[in-house]
């Protein structure tokens, strides 16, 4: 768990307040959370941080919707408008340039963001990110299972319970109560429910919306030369793992490992080697994924 003291602090980015806590010094670090019911960044990151702090400025953000951030996304190009979003953020923030950790959801912002805007990116860590060949066949269950938690009979801590322990993780039992709780109690904000972040895109413009949600039909990934850490666990079942085989065929200055016995939290199931790993990357005299 984080023990480093953190200092929190809202930044209105677009006329909306976005959540941050950070710490440390040095190059600055984004770190991004997924998009499940109740995340937010120090949660999602609560094995990571300390690590990270002890050579970077760590910036860890509610993505939009989330946590003490705006319960607010555009449906018509989530990944765009959470793109333009973290950029603003960065703006506010006098960042020029930062180093993008993304995990699911916030992988996606974060490639998204390098796509749109290269110069603002030093190097991206990508874990199970969304937006990998998402128009390429059926949802997974796992993805059903998030996509569903407030339909039907709305959010309930057992569905809540039976997404983290069945799907977003590969041992199930590793996962303490508290956290189940914590995440509940954020997921049932009277905000959230009525306009919940992630959802699937309906109405006329649902194609539209699902193809700008597959950033692999993107033309200008394979043209993307920030270097680019992609992790995958084997045994994730929200996003498949063939996507990061697909990603790093795209990418032109990638590198891939994916670990076995990991679902789709790599950064919170395998936090030491998840630290080893991208520590190692992000250093300057790194041998991954130089240009």
């Amino acid at each position: 768990m984080t023990v480093t003291e953190l200092t929190e602090h809202t930044v209105t980015v677009a006329g909306k307040p976005i959540f941050v806590a950070e710490t440390g010094t040095g190059p600055a670090v984004v770190l991004l959370h997924g998009g499940g019911p109740g995340a937010s960044g120090v949660s999602n990151y609560s094995r990571n941080i300390d690590a990270l702090a002890a050579s970077y400025r760590v910036i860890v953000p509610d993505m939009p919707g989330y946590g003490r951030s705006a319960k607010y996304v555009d449906q018509d190009d989530p990944f765009g408008y959470l793109a333009r979003m973290i950029r603003g953020l960065l703006d506010e923030m006098g960042v020029a340039t930062a180093h993008l950790i993304g995990n699911s959801y916030g992988g996606a912002a974060a490639l998204r963001l390098a796509m749109d805007a290269p110069a603002r990116v030093g190097k991206l860590v990508l874990m199970g990110p969304g937006g990998i060949g998402t128009t390429r066949g059926l949802p997974t269950d796992g993805l059903k299972s998030l996509l569903s938690y407030y339909g039907g009979d709305g959010p309930s801590r057992e569905k809540l319970a039976a997404f983290i322990r069945a799907y977003l993780v590969y041992d199930g039992s590793a996962v303490p109560d508290d956290l189940i709780d914590t995440r509940y109690q954020a997921s049932i904000d009277p905000e959230v429910v009525a306009n919940p972040p992630l959802r699937r895109p309906s109405g006329p413009l649902a194609l539209r919306t699902l193809w700008r949600m597959d950033l692999t039909r993107d033309a200008r990934l394979t043209n993307l030369q920030t270097p680019t850490l992609i992790l995958w666990g084997r045994d994730d079942k929200v996003n498949r793992p063939a996507g990061g085989p697909m990603l790093l065929d795209a990418l032109p200055n990638a590198e891939l490992v994916m670990t076995s016995h990991t679902g789709h939290w790599m950064q919170w199931e395998r936090a030491d080697l998840f630290n080893q790993l991208v520590t190692e990357f992000l250093s300057p005299d790194s041998k991954l994924a130089v240009s």
